[in-house]
């Protein structure tokens, strides 16, 4: 199916949507327990119950309307459905917190396989709407998957020594800022690696 174009915001809000109504939703309900067939839950725990068909829910829509699913969004569900459904059978809050070190981790993990077969995978996935020339692709995925296992190290030092309160809003906030500012930072390179087309004569 030929992907589909839409606007920027939309896309925006359907990518952040679900994880930003998590944080609200936490916000309100993290100091409530509910009563599920007897079992009594906690707010995190009944937040990452309906956090999961929310996020599924989103990327549908998101496939709807563009007709395309990046490979990203597809290990993201993946994790998520898998540590979330963990989270609430065992009704340990630790499951869901792990998924995260486990994502930015298999992240690391694959583009540092693709470097070491002295390949950018990284390049497979981005280069429709990041045009680099090889060496560019080369630096700047090793980059990232330095970028990514920090993440993963960051992650698993915040869920262990921090409150679950610091972990929502790192997770929430603060790992995606990082990320952000870890793409800004490569402007430079983007620029001095861009691979322009080249012109032909008519």
């Amino acid at each position: 199916m030929a992907e589909k174009k839409i606007s920027q915001g939309l896309k925006t809000a359907l990518d952040l949507g679900p994880v930003l109504l998590f944080f609200v939703a936490y916000t309100r309900l993290k100091d409530e327990t509910y009563t599920i067939g007897g079992t009594e839950y906690d707010g995190f725990i009944v937040v990452t119950a309906a956090f999961v068909p929310l996020l599924l829910a989103s990327i549908a829509i998101l496939w709807k309307l563009t007709g395309k699913i990046s490979r990203m969004q597809v290990m993201t569900a993946v994790m998520v459905i898998f540590f979330g459904g963990l989270t609430v059978w065992f009704n340990d809050e630790k499951f869901f917190k792990i998924k995260t070190t486990i994502v930015y981790g298999f992240f690391a993990t694959m583009l540092g396989i693709g470097l070491l077969l002295k390949k950018s995978w990284l390049e497979y996935v981005m280069d429709d709407f990041l045009p680099l020339t090889n060496e560019g692709w080369m630096i700047f995925t090793k980059r990232l998957t330095a970028a990514f296992a920090a993440l993963a190290v960051a992650n698993e030092f915040v869920w262990r020594t921090m409150s679950t309160d610091a972990w929502v809003k790192i997770e929430t906030f603060g790992f995606p800022a990082a990320l952000f500012v870890f793409f800004m930072s490569q402007s430079w390179l983007f620029q001095k690696y861009a691979d322009e087309p080249e012109e032909h004569d008519a």
